[in-house]
């Protein structure tokens, strides 16, 4: 089913008038989560680097 580009964007525009978009509290607090998971998934897999290069390092140096 082929469509023309206009009538493409139109229904794009249609689509977006359906979209409920979040408040500016619901982005900023939701930013924050992203930021705070973000944070200590790195410290995880910082820490989890951390540990298996040291036990590398034990492992080759022995």
């Amino acid at each position: 089913m082929a469509t023309t580009p206009v009538g493409f964007l139109a229904e794009v525009r249609d689509e977006l008038k359906k979209v409920v978009w979040p408040t500016r509290a619901e982005v900023i607090r939701l930013t924050g989560v992203v930021i705070i998971v973000s944070l200590i998934v790195g410290l995880f897999l910082g820490g989890v680097d951390f540990l298996l290069t040291k036990a590398t390092e034990v492992l080759i140096t022995r």
